[in-house]
């Protein structure tokens, strides 16, 4: 392992802390550090802050200090070039005078695209790109798929039982996973910038989707809720709760406006989207996701039941899959967990990127093939 490899790992695991709370702006990590015969020396680091300001390599910079002079910086995102709500970082890096800055993904947003590098290469920086790449990209899809397709990085979580149900035929919640997995979830949340589900798993459950880690109650995604007719009970906890934590109910354009404005008016904010042409009742998902893309949101956690999950899946929405299997079974009647899933992955759509024991429960991991 190079030592530009061995540092860009610690960028990365830096620029994860990010994940779910920098948004509409990437979530980086960066280091500077110089090479010694013993190995880098980190002098510096950090990663993006809440709400995507400071960039992560302002951080790093003034940790550094004065020792950043004639030091590498390892960036796991392009340096900005443009001017925004802060000054571009590649000027930034010029002034503190790192003469190496050492990259693994170019940003795809047409405001940076290669002048980040560019313009540090013309300031005489030695720049190094592509460290990592396959790591940092999976690691800003959202970012990304965001610039590039119009739309956020989707994770779809699905809980089954041992024999293949997802949820009860009945008014009767069904408790899937046990406290591990249940933890696992609320570390899923944190890392995403909101969490969907459709308006029935929000009637028969009655849920927060709130966070529930120590330091984290009450904070968390923003709460979206795919409600077609905008028929959320202003009685439910998430309307409740509006005005604590962010709520958004997406709606048909033809949905009642005093649906809305009731919900409104209850501290929710309402997304209008037109409707599916299958079925006139439903949302249009694809446009659903270019809205939400549209108002900053990179990633998306889909907690829903069967039915979104399914929709998700068939309009090809989905980039990861977090399935949570039960050791116990289901006597039924029931719904039966996501077929559609279980077709893509069999299609070869999805690999298996990790698997794990969460006990009583078993977790899978697939992702994507890009």
């Amino acid at each position: 392992m190079s030592a530009d490899e061995d540092v860009m790992r610690h960028a990365l695991a830096l620029g994860r802390r990010g994940l779910g709370n920098t948004a509409p702006n990437p979530a980086v990590g960066a280091v500077v550090w110089k090479n010694t015969p013993q190995g880098p020396v980190i002098l510096g680091r950090g990663f993006t802050q809440k709400g995507g300001r400071p960039h992560a390599e302002t951080e790093a910079l003034n940790a550094a200090g004065d020792a950043a002079r004639g030091a590498i910086m390892s960036v796991t995102l392009e340096p900005c070039s443009h001017h925004g709500k802060t000054p571009p970082c590649a000027e930034a890096i010029i002034a503190a005078g790192i003469a190496r800055v050492v990259t693994a993904l170019e940003d795809p947003d047409p405001r940076v695209a290669g002048q980040g590098h560019a313009l540090l290469r013309q300031a005489g920086v030695d720049v190094v790109t592509g460290v990592l790449r396959d790591e940092a990209l999976r690691a800003n899809r959202g970012h990304v798929l965001r610039i590039t397709q119009k739309r956020p990085f989707v994770t779809l979580k699905l809980a089954q039982t041992a024999n293949g149900f997802a949820a009860s035929g009945t008014d009767q919640r069904l408790m899937i996973t046990g406290e591990n997995a249940n933890a696992r979830t609320q570390i899923l949340r944190a890392t995403h910038d909101a969490i969907l589900i459709g308006i029935g798993t929000a009637v028969k459950d009655d849920p927060l989707l709130t966070l529930r880690l120590p330091g984290l109650e009450g904070q968390g995604p923003i709460r979206i809720i795919a409600d077609p007719f905008l028929s959320l009970p202003l009685g439910s906890k998430l309307v409740e709760t509006a005005r604590q934590s962010p709520l958004w109910v997406a709606g048909l354009h033809q949905a009642s406006d005093d649906q809305a404005d009731a919900l409104e008016d209850a501290g929710a904010d309402i997304v209008r989207v037109p409707s599916d042409q299958g079925d006139g009742r439903l949302l249009d998902l694809p446009a659903l996701m270019t809205e939400l893309a549209a108002r900053g949101i990179t990633r998306i956690l889909c907690e829903g039941g069967p039915h979104l999950g399914e929709a998700l899946l068939e309009r090809d929405l989905v980039d990861e899959l977090v399935v949570m299997t039960s050791l116990q079974s289901f006597d039924g009647p029931g719904l039966r967990a996501f077929p559609a899933a279980a077709q893509a992955i069999k299609d070869t759509r999805f690999r298996l990127r990790d698997h794990y024991e969460a006990a009583p429960d078993h977790i899978e991991i697939f992702e994507r093939i890009v």
